[in-house]
């Protein structure tokens, strides 16, 4: 019978190699949390795009892009690389192709003619390279350790890597990007290198630094985590995996409560990508906030999705995957209602609130906003990494590397979807608040979806 007990791990593997895998996380995250969510994406739609409704939208359908081609090839890939045998191969592959993506976008400087071409390629680029690297780095963990210890694996990788982008933002805001009005960084330095703020090349530089990151800090998985044996000449693994792909229905059966859990997946996770693809969008566009502000307010909700994800794994391993989903997502859905209920001078949609004067975060409205992020953090870093392992405790092992490109499909597959909820609405509406609101939706089917689901054991 097929099933993840039967070849869990018995023995640990060495520190360093457990360290080196968890390190995947800290080399990976930068290209999320200063490309994707608070120093380039704002930028783009501060600075390059027509206006920020408009921004907001192109940025939509650029993830929406890279997310269809991630969603049609990622079962395909990994149901190859489970006939290879190796993992490492495919990391270094699409790693390579996130740092070409990544490295591109310090050419969309303001004023050039194809800036927003280039901004949008690069990045979906980046995000293709990023989401299959990581499909094939969470393929190597449940041979790393036993079953009922993958919860502190998945949580304590998912924190590290919070804490990764957490001092990438600090670099970037307090040595590299500077205040256009002042001149200076966060920490009242001239920017380093002689980067120009008038150019938002401290902006623009968080490609290039996320790839560097990335190139520096991979080297202790490679070098130090077991891979799996190569099982079939490179000539043979395409049709074998081909092969291996038309067995998928079959497992899927034999595992109870999988094929709902992959579907569950696809839908909360279009609202997360979402949320944190448009957060600082929203936040720019709303409040107006400076390069500066999205950074602190990306601190903050750094530090607390770190905290969540590392409680996260904990609480994983004490009652369970699923219970540690659900409960993320009650409070990811309060989060999203009251987001789109606030502006300037409101919170709750009618309650009104000072606008306030000068300085960060000035007013009501934007410290409520800051709350709800610091929040948001906590409830996604134990989302995110309970369901890494709720996959790895219910696929079969002999087969990980296809069912986590069926999971990068379920993420995938619908993540187009969100962000192209957002963009439809918020052009329909020209409203960034109607188009953030939809999220909600995502979130309510993904809990209905996942409370439905048999938790295998251990959890």
């Amino acid at each position: 019978m097929i099933g993840s007990e039967a070849s869990a791990p018995t023995v640990r593997t060495r520190r360093s190699g457990l360290v080196g895998w968890v390190l995947f996380d800290w080399a990976m995250q930068p290209f999320f949390t200063l490309v994707t969510t608070f120093v380039f994406a704002p930028y783009f739609a501060a600075h390059l795009a027509r206006d920020a409704a408009t921004g907001q939208a192109q940025w939509g359908y650029a993830t929406a892009f890279a997310g269809l081609v991630i969603a049609t090839l990622s079962p395909v890939l990994g149901s190859i690389a489970d006939a290879f045998g190796r993992h490492k191969p495919w990391v270094a592959a699409f790693g390579c192709l996130m740092m070409v993506g990544s490295s591109v976008l310090w050419l969309a400087a303001p004023g050039h003619p194809g800036a927003v071409a280039l901004a949008l390629a690069g990045f979906a680029i980046g995000t293709i390279g990023a989401e299959f690297a990581t499909v094939f780095n969470n393929a190597m963990m449940p041979h790393l350790v036993p079953s009922a210890e993958l919860g502190r694996l998945s949580g304590t990788g998912w924190a590290v890597g919070y804490v990764g982008g957490l001092v990438s933002l600090v670099v970037v805001l307090g040595f590299l990007a500077g205040d256009p009005q002042t001149g200076k960084t966060l920490f009242g330095l001239a920017p380093l290198f002689g980067l120009d703020p008038a150019h938002h090349q401290g902006a623009r530089v968080a490609g290039p630094l996320a790839a560097l990151w990335f190139a520096v800090f991979v080297l202790p998985m490679f070098l130090f985590t077991p891979d799996g044996r190569q099982r079939t000449r490179a000539t043979e693994t395409v049709g074998e995996g081909l092969a291996r792909l038309a067995d998928t229905a079959r497992d899927l059966k034999a595992v109870p409560g999988l094929g709902r859990f992959l579907v569950a997946n696809m839908v909360y996770t279009d609202g997360l990508v979402a949320l944190f693809a448009f957060g600082g969008i929203y936040a720019a566009g709303v409040f107006g906030w400076s390069t500066l502000e999205l950074g602190v307010f990306g601190i903050l909700l750094t530090i607390t999705g770190a905290i969540g994800a590392w409680a996260g794994g904990r609480l994983d391993d004490r009652f369970g995957s699923k219970a540690v989903v659900l409960g993320a997502l009650v409070v990811l859905f309060a989060m999203v209602v009251l987001v789109v209920s606030i502006d300037r001078g409101h919170v709750f949609f009618v309650v009104a609130v000072a606008k306030g004067g000068g300085g960060l975060y000035a007013g009501t409205a934007a410290k409520v906003y800051l709350l709800a992020g610091a929040i948001i953090g906590l409830a996604a870093g134990p989302l995110q990494a309970a369901s890494r392992t709720q996959l790895a405790r219910m696929a079969p092992p002999e087969a990980i590397a296809r069912f986590y490109g069926f999971f990068a499909l379920s993420g995938k597959v619908t993540s187009f979807m969100g962000p192209l909820a957002v963009a439809v609405v918020t052009d329909w509406s020209d409203s960034q608040r109607a188009g953030a609101g939809v999220l909600a939706v995502f979130l309510v089917l993904g809990f209905v979806l996942m409370a439905g689901v048999k938790p295998p054991r251990h959890g």
